[in-house]
């Protein structure tokens, strides 16, 4: 298994936050933070976008060649797209703890950003409509000519008050990104409950003929107010969902406001997260980190497996071949939905696949050295696979780092180095058109909990009786691993360590 590090050090001017993301851009070898409530205290002035330096192990402001201005957000949806050199953010809420001097309650905006590493620079582009919404996931797909994104699940407020609804799962939104339009698409299939604070994970056949999206987890409503511990396959462009696990009953290990991290299309890293049924763990000596096989590529045949680092092939399960045809390489024969397209400019889409111009990196990057390959031992039979506090997911490139950088609500750190970066004027932020309130969130609290109260009509929650909830096991600023949590899966085999340098 990849090291993960809490050992890593930053400045007191670095923000420690929670619900933000970092983008990677596995060229240069840089992880931007972008959003996230401040924990430790008021936000700053002037929402800087820092970025953290792989190979020096620094932490840099960067300084944006665009007017344009945009807000700092927290609890939203974003996505990486390193081929193209592009990071994106939709919805997400904005309150006194992402915004100095902000009153009154915490608003959502319905805006997707989007940021330009190699111009350093910003756009501020709508939402599919005017409803905000937070909470969901978004993943890129390399169909149509540059790729989609593809976003579902979380909350919505389609009244602009303190009322959120739950967004139902069979509702997809796409998003072209050459020609910047939005669509909305009905899936099918065995339809994920509908919750908030999952995460998700993408990959697709060797061919191309389906694109899979594997979620895992999340927070529930009402009557499931605690959170998920299972697994659904929403395979593209069929538009179907496919329950993938659990196949048996049980209470399982809910789990939420975690990660999911691809590596090399094969393999998704489960880590970090929020545990509010169990106090055991079986793995402590990885953080409770847990990896979901996605074509079952093991000589198991298992979902649940240890981590194989050299594997980098995606053989289409089984359970997905059954819905699409073809077979593990792909040839799926199933391309289009069940109850037809949304609108015609989709199947266009997706008969087209997007290529990228190899990109070079703008600064010296030096020789990878082979780092130390991990000795695999076998797993435990799957029965109660541990979930410990652990930190930061991000994979740069065909080789896995994952970086202890900030106390996001799902990458944290503790402890930095002493060396200060380097300082840049700041980018230019500013407003994004807010359109409803949410009750405050704090993160930090060991004392969260999330109730959503049920409205007469059975569908409707009012925000200001929330009450959101983490268990006292909230991951939030990790130092060591500690036996907490577990699971019905097996765990990982130990990592062996690898010098940050060494990613490719």
């Amino acid at each position: 298994m990849p090291q993960l590090y809490a050992n890593l050090s930053k400045n007191s001017t670095v923000p420690s936050v929670a619900g933000g993301i970092l983008w990677a851009d596995n060229v240069n070898k840089v992880f931007y933070l972008f959003g996230g409530e401040y924990t430790q205290g008021p936000p700053l002035g002037g929402s800087s976008l820092w970025g953290y330096d792989v190979i020096l192990n620094q932490w840099n402001l960067t300084s944006s060649s665009s007017n344009k201005q945009i807000d700092r957000v927290a609890y939203g949806a974003g996505v990486s797209v390193s081929e193209r050199a592009e990071a994106y953010y939709f919805g997400g809420y904005l309150s006194n703890k992402t915004i100095p001097g902000w009153s009154g309650p915490p608003l959502a905006t319905s805006n997707i950003v989007k940021y330009d590493m190699a111009r350093d620079s910003w756009s501020n582009n709508t939402g599919p409509d005017s409803i905000p919404r937070a909470e969901g996931v978004m993943v890129f797909i390399p169909a149509s000519d540059q790729g989609l994104l593809i976003y579902f699940g979380g909350v919505t407020s389609p009244f602009g008050n303190e009322t959120v609804l739950s967004a139902p799962m069979e509702t997809i939104y796409i998003y072209d990104i050459a020609s910047s339009k939005w669509y909305t698409q009905t899936a099918t299939g065995t339809v994920p409950e509908r919750r908030r604070r999952f995460c998700a994970g993408a990959t697709w056949a060797q061919d191309k003929s389906s694109y899979n999206i594997y979620l895992y987890g999340g927070l529930g409503f009402p009557p499931n107010t605690t959170a998920y511990d299972d697994v659904y396959i929403l395979t593209l462009p069929s538009f179907r969902w496919i329950k993938w696990y659990p196949t048996e009953p049980g209470p399982g290990a809910p789990h939420h406001s975690l990660t999911c991290n691809v590596i090399n299309g094969a393999q998704m890293l489960i880590i970090g997260g929020t545990f509010p049924a169990t106090d055991a763990c079986d793995s402590p000596g990885v953080w409770g980190t847990h990896n979901l096989n996605l074509g079952k590529n093991n000589p198991d045949n298992a979902k649940w497996s240890m981590f194989y680092p050299d594997l980098k092939q995606y053989n289409v399960p089984s359970e997905i071949v059954a819905v699409v045809g073809g077979s593990a390489s792909g040839g799926a024969t199933k391309a289009a939905p069940d109850l037809g397209w949304n609108n015609r400019d989709l199947p266009i889409y997706f008969t087209r696949q997007a290529t990228f111009t190899a990109r070079t990196p703008t600064r010296y990057i030096p020789t990878s050295t082979s780092s130390p390959t991990p000795t695999a031992t076998p797993s435990p039979a799957p029965k109660e696979r541990s979930k410990t506090p652990v930190i930061a997911g991000a994979a740069v490139g065909g080789t896995i780092g994952l970086v202890a950088t900030v106390t996001l609500l799902f990458c944290c750190l503790k402890r930095y180095r002493e060396n200060r970066p380097e300082r840049r004027e700041p980018a230019e932020l500013a407003n994004n058109q807010p359109f409803y309130h949410v009750e405050q969130v704090d993160p930090e609290s060991p004392e969260m909990k999330y109730h959503y109260p049920q409205s007469p009509a059975g569908e409707y929650y009012g925000v200001s009786s929330l009450n959101t909830a983490h268990s006292p096991n909230s991951q939030n600023l990790p130092n060591s691993p500690s036996p907490i949590h577990s699971s019905p899966h097996p765990a990982l085999a130990h990592p062996t360590p690898f010098a940050p340098t060494e990613m490719a």
